[in-house]
């Protein structure tokens, strides 16, 4: 349903433009040209702005495994709901959910996106170019200045995700949320103090690893199986 909506609102714009391209050619002046609105131009920046920017493949060769939507929504709501309405989320190595808190959230509340591909810089200073390798080179980030803090390490491996630790101890003020594999457990309750979810996440493509959600915090909806979610 959700892609068939897509396609209509597409075909929707496209024709707009088409109409307009048309009475371009055809108008002798400027005066001839129909003019839109300002609303009407702020929905179409922010469509082909989304369009441009949700439709980023996957790179597998730096480990990235998008969330499915109803994931992705589940954690957006999940962290929306614990920063509340002026509250800032970090995003680290987690691309997904920063596309879908840019659709949920109020103008009120801040995200940022932490992240090693610089295909993501589209989303100028919301981005912050990221290398696990280097932990605390964050660039114009204060220490504690997130009220929830949600990352997804890129590799399973007790290196990558002490380091990523390292990052969120620094930035988080309050809440984690952490999603990685389920062997992880007992290394980041250690290093973050945070419990297995309910919630089983799931991803656009099928992981050969059993993939969990923590968090260091009473959540909600992570606190549901998938089906009650």
């Amino acid at each position: 349903m959700r892609e068939n909506l897509r396609v209509l609102k597409t075909s929707y714009m496209y024709t707009h433009l088409c109409i307009i391209t048309y009475f371009r050619e055809m108008g002798d002046s400027d005066d001839d040209i129909p003019k839109l609105s300002a609303e009407t131009m702020a929905a179409l920046q922010e469509f082909y702005g989304s369009q441009e920017t949700d439709d980023i493949s996957e790179n597998w060769s730096l480990s990235q495994f998008w969330y499915s939507d109803a994931t992705a929504e589940v954690l957006a709501k999940e962290a929306l709901q614990a920063a509340g309405l002026t509250g800032r989320i970090a995003c680290v190595a987690c691309p997904t959910l920063y596309q879908k808190l840019q659709h949920l959230k109020p103008a009120t509340c801040t995200t940022v996106l932490l992240e090693f591909d610089k295909r993501f810089a589209i989303y100028k200073e919301d981005f912050v170019f990221y290398d696990y390798n280097t932990p605390l080179k964050l660039t114009n980030l204060q220490e504690n200045s997130f009220d929830v803090v949600v990352a997804d390490p890129p590799y399973l491996s007790e290196e990558c995700l002490r380091k990523i630790a390292q990052t969120v101890q620094f930035l988080s003020s309050d809440k984690v949320i952490l999603c990685t594999g389920a062997v992880m457990e007992d290394l980041a309750r250690e290093l973050l103090g945070v419990s297995v979810c309910l919630f089983i996440p799931s991803h656009s493509r099928s992981l050969a690893n059993a993939f969990r959600c923590f968090a260091n915090f009473k959540t909600h909806l992570l606190n549901q199986t998938v089906a009650d979610a």
